[in-house]
């Protein structure tokens, strides 16, 4: 029981931290072109043209 008293509160803590991180990249936008990322992988860099 006394250890409720202490994982409680870091749960919380931990919990506060996530939601915080989520919002952060939110808001920063990294989810704004989920696709982009894996599109530009398959694309052909152009500065490899100069070879």
């Amino acid at each position: 029981m006394d250890s409720l008293i202490f994982l409680i509160p870091v749960a919380l803590i931990l919990g506060a931290l996530g939601l915080t991180a989520f919002l952060w990249s939110l808001r920063s936008g990294q989810f704004d072109d989920p696709e982009g990322a894996a599109r530009r992988i398959l694309l052909d860099d152009p500065r490899d043209d100069r070879r």
